[in-house]
Order: C-alpha cells, then structure tokens, then sequence
C-alpha cells in the first residue's frame, strides 16, 4: 500500500509517462500523481520532486520543487515557422551547475551554434563552458579558440584531446561532488569518449561518426542522469544538431553585452542602426571595435527569438 511519508529525490530518467527516481532509498519507478498531471507542468531529468513512496509498486510524484536553473528549446513538433500552430518550449534538464557545451574541431564546428548553446544556457541560470573536443583533429586550435572567444570573452572555452589527453586536466576544476554537469552538444562530438577518460573508466558508451561528414550516431537517444564515483551529478543529454531559440532575451543580452551596451550610447533610443545619425553601432562597425560577422549573429538570433516570442504568444506572423 502507498503511505503517507513523502521523500525528496531527484529525476534521473523520463521515460513518457514513467520516472525514474534516486535518493536515499536508492532507485525507484515513479508516475504523476493525478494533480500534477493535470496541472500539465511535468518533470524534468534533474528536478527534485516530492513523492509519495509505494513500496509495492509505482511511487506517486506530488511535487516538483523550485528548480534552480533550467535548460528548454522551442518545439514546433517538426514543422516551419509558418504552419507552427502552437510553439510551446520543451524541457531538457533542471537543476544544473554548469552546462558543458561541446563541439568537435572538425566539420562539427560553427561558432554560431556555440553563441545559441551560451545564450540558452545564461538564459536558465547556469554557467557555460565550451569544450573543443578532438583537438588532435586540428590544425589550428588557437584559431578556433579565438572565433569561440570573439562570440564570448566571459565563458570558459577548454580544448581537449580524449585521444592525447589534452586540456583534460583542465576540466578538473569542475568535476567536484556535489556538482551537477550538463553535457549537451551535436552528435558524435566525443562527450562520452571526453568524460569516460575524466572518469578513468567506460562510464558511457560511445559510438564512431561516420567519415564522409563527420557526424555521429545517436549513442544517447534520451535524457539521464547519473552520479560519478566522486559525487559529481551528470546530465546526458542526446545529440543535437541545432538548437533553437525562445524567450532568452536575457540570455541574448549577457552573451551579447557589449553590443547591448552600444545600443543606450546611439543618439535615438528607438534607432534601428541604419541611416540614423550618430549610430554607435554604425561607428563601431566603421573603427573595427564590433566585428560586422558579430553583428549579423546576434541580429539572427535576435530576430529568432522574437519572432519565437510572438509564435508562442500566438501570433502566425
């Protein structure tokens, strides 16, 4: 029979309608009490929930406690921008420390898609950290360091070699218990490879990416959570080609800083960077100080985010 003692513990697996729960009492099954299903706002791998043990069968999950940080994208459920019916964010994982972003040195690397993984994650409240995996792959690894740097100078960017073990005592500093990690990125990007040799033991499978261009096989085909020997918390995340963007205006803001600066010194506060006199964006753009490859990134994605905004707010167009 279910009792009425509650526990606290943390999501490590969804599995549709289905949890899969750790804490004290060790790993459980768990499913939505019916209160909170209908309330419509589930839980994440990574939250912490109140639950209603049953030692007989499913325990029921009553509550999600207030998450610290938290990581979602849009869903348009497959479809373009102008038949989204209804844009509604999916959850991707809560309560995280820092966020590893990481990114292969090969065909894999675009340092737009860096800029998208930094602004989501400042957005949820949790810290960047950019890894270069694959270093042995690359010919000039300071170059690309630098074009991640010219898309953030405030985010911790680490390139590694698995293979060489370059840069992995660099990723150390992280790995403390008590610390939740998220790893997202592209498929076949060497996290499981990354944080099997930081473990000194195969804790995750791992997968070849195919030659012809260089993208991997879905190893992680869900989300879950697993605690290494040292206490450190690991969130997988599967594989992911682009991310999309919705409500980060403050994610945008942080990663983007010194041009958002730029826009309160321009002489009209609604000035659009055109024709306007005394645009500060136009001027920094003409001395070099803003990079005109920068200002068309965070034009992207600012766009996108807008239109995202008024998408979810219902608007078509």
């Amino acid at each position: 029979m279910i009792t009425n003692e509650k526990n606290i513990m943390r999501v490590s697996e969804v599995q549709r309608e289905r949890y899969t729960l750790i804490g004290e009492m060790g790993e459980i099954g768990a499913k939505l009490k019916g209160n909170l299903y209908n309330s419509g706002d589930f839980p994440v791998v990574g939250d912490y929930v109140e639950v209603i043990f049953n030692p007989y069968g499913d325990s029921l999950i009553e509550k999600i406690l207030e998450r610290r940080t938290y990581l979602s994208r849009p869903d348009r459920s497959g479809h373009a921008d102008g038949y989204v019916k209804t844009l509604v964010e999916q959850p991707m994982a809560a309560n995280f420390d820092y966020v590893f972003i990481v990114t292969s040195l090969n065909q894999n690397f675009s340092a737009g898609r860096i800029a998208r993984y930094i602004a989501v994650t400042v957005q949820g409240g949790g810290v960047p950290v950019v890894i270069l995996s694959k270093a042995d792959l690359c010919d000039d690894v300071d170059k690309s360091i630098a074009e991640v740097k010219s898309v953030s100078d405030k985010t911790d960017i680490i390139a590694v070699s698995s293979l060489t073990g370059m840069g992995m005592s660099d990723l150390q500093k992280y790995f403390k218990s008590g610390v939740t990690i998220a790893l997202i990125g592209s498929s076949g990007v060497g996290k499981s490879t990354m944080l099997n040799a930081v473990a000194g033991k195969e804790i995750m499978k791992t997968s070849n990416i195919r030659e012809d261009d260089g993208k991997g096989r879905h190893t992680t085909t869900y989300r879950h959570l697993f605690v290494l020997d040292n206490g450190v918390t690991i969130i997988d995340t599967p594989g992911m080609r682009e991310i999309g963007v919705c409500g980060i205006d403050e994610g945008i803001d942080d990663t983007f800083s010194d041009i958002t600066e730029l826009f309160s010194q321009c002489r009209f506060n609604n000035c659009r960077h055109d024709t306007e006199p005394d645009c500060a964006i136009k001027k920094a753009l003409e001395t070099g100080e803003l990079s005109e490859k920068r200002w068309r990134l965070y034009q992207r994605l600012y766009d996108e985010n807008f239109k995202a905004n008024r998408m979810k707010a219902g608007y078509r167009k």
